[in-house]
């Protein structure tokens, strides 16, 4: 199979001492993010205008009188909308996750990086950074200017404001986290007299510090050097995947020009060396040297190159959304194996999640039987043998249930057969089995215990246990 072109793009020797030798630890160049418009952007500010809306805003919306989504770690449940996850639903968690993960191969195999572009909470939240920049510093010129000149009053008002926009945002963002944890209602007002606990105190301070350090400091760099998916996504790469490149072809060779000018009699092509693509590009690459792992498809540099070429009448397209095989003049292919496995996969792994989803049962039930002793004989002269049931409600709705045994004739429960549960409540609750000696003919019985909500009958949990007698003598 025909490999994607790369090309070399090792560091210059380093200068100075006359030997052939390498910054290892090279000093990272801060990028200037210059403001532009297109369609892609709009694309973009409308995701994460959705991503944003859904992570302040979820936290606060209400479900049967309860917040709809918290994550309830000292009762160790999980609320979500209408349906209450417990530790014991761990499982479920598990196929989620690996749900997700297919999710990603699979947009990766057919789109690349998109999700990286337009849906990561890591760039989210750094265009939301940058935004706040540009408002206080001015665009990137003027960041430029304004950093290299020497402090003044201006210099420190705007730093003071741009960082201070920042920390509002950072805070705000950790607030929000905190409030899927903790009831977000009661959460704000005691943010505003700081009367919280350690936990939160912790989490609400580690969070406002990751946010301010991961979206305005280290920006690209958690991309480029923390985040594992910039290292292994493209080895899920074809020839047919969606990537941003540059028409070298059409572009070559570089070059200034009037407009309107003959460009092709110069011996240049389409580009016109502007650097518009490099300035607009949040981890500072150049989509011209080909392509990279550290271009996350977030499309700036083909806005900034589509415009540029609109206001020099040339046609769109020189940076653009392409695949391999569409720069060399072939067909791509939509429907290939690869992309069709993880697509197979995907689907059965959402019908079995969701059939386990639906057909899942809320409500737990755990039988311990007495070790103190196998059995008793009781002043009637019955054998009885007791148990422990703890019944989890897992709803968020009280109910009644009704417990039955089955299994064996003349088995008696000797307990009040309806119990009452809250939403939420595990209840350990005795039960007692009583039985006439004359009706037991082996030292033990295999029997049923159910537990049945009055309201619901599709609310049923059957357990097998054991009821244990004297062993008749021969």
């Amino acid at each position: 199979m025909n490999q994607i072109p790369v090309k070399d793009l090792t560091p210059k020797k380093g200068a100075g001492d006359g030997k052939d030798s390498y910054d290892l630890y090279a000093k990272r160049e801060h990028i200037y993010v210059k403001y532009y418009k297109g369609f892609f952007k709009n694309f973009r500010v409308i995701s994460g205008a959705i991503m944003l809306i859904m992570f302040y805003g979820f936290s606060w919306l209400q479900w049967d009188g309860r917040q709809a989504i918290l994550f309830d770690l000292p009762n160790r449940q999980f609320h979500i909308f209408g349906l209450t996850f417990w530790p014991q639903d761990f499982m479920l968690l598990s196929w989620l996750l690996i749900i997700l993960a297919f999710t990603l191969f699979f947009v990766t195999v057919f789109a690349g990086r998109l999700w990286c572009g337009y849906a990561c909470p890591q760039f989210v939240w750094t265009w939301f950074f940058i935004w706040a920049e540009r408002i206080t510093e001015g665009d990137r010129n003027k960041r430029m200017k304004l950093d290299k000149a020497k402090m003044s009053k201006e210099k420190a008002l705007r730093k003071t404001a741009k960082h201070l926009l920042w920390l509002f945002i950072a805070a705000a963002s950790a607030i929000a986290f905190v409030g899927y944890f903790s009831p977000i209602r009661e959460l704000i007002p005691n943010v505003l007299v700081w009367d919280l606990g350690p936990w939160e105190t912790w989490w609400l301070a580690f969070f406002t510090v990751a946010t301010y350090g991961n979206a305005g400091w280290l920006r690209e760099q958690v991309c480029i050097y923390m985040c594992p998916y910039a290292r292994f996504q493209s080895v899920m790469f074809d020839q047919d995947t969606l990537i941003i490149s540059y028409d070298e072809e059409r572009g070559e060779k570089r070059g200034s020009r009037k407009k309107g000018a003959d460009y092709k009699e110069q011996g240049l092509g389409d580009c016109i060396d502007c650097g518009n693509c490099v300035h607009v590009c949040p981890v500072g690459i150049d989509i011209r040297d080909g392509l990279q792992y550290e271009c996350v498809a977030c499309g700036a540099c083909v806005d900034a190159c589509d415009d540029i070429m609109d206001r020099m009448n040339y046609p769109r397209g020189l940076v653009r959304y392409t695949t391999e095989h569409q720069l060399e003049g072939k067909q791509t292919h939509i429907l290939r194996p690869r992309l069709i496995g993880y697509f197979a996969a995907l689907m059965a792994m959402f019908i079995a999640f969701g059939f386990t989803l639906i057909n899942r049962v809320p409500l737990e039930v755990d039988i311990i039987r007495d070790r103190g002793q196998l059995y008793t004989n009781t002043p009637s002269g019955k054998i009885e043998n007791v148990y422990t049931l703890k019944i989890a409600n897992k709803e968020q709705g009280d109910h009644q249930y009704r417990i039955s045994v089955s299994g064996v004739e003349g088995l008696e429960l000797r307990t009040e057969s309806l119990v009452n549960i809250a939403a939420g409540e595990l209840l350990e609750y005795p039960v007692r089995l009583q039985m006439d000696p004359a009706d037991i003919e082996k030292p033990n019985y295999d029997i049923k215990f159910t537990v049945e909500a009055t309201d619901d009958s599709s609310i049923t949990v059957t357990e097998d246990n054991r009821f244990i007698g004297p062993a008749r003598s021969r």
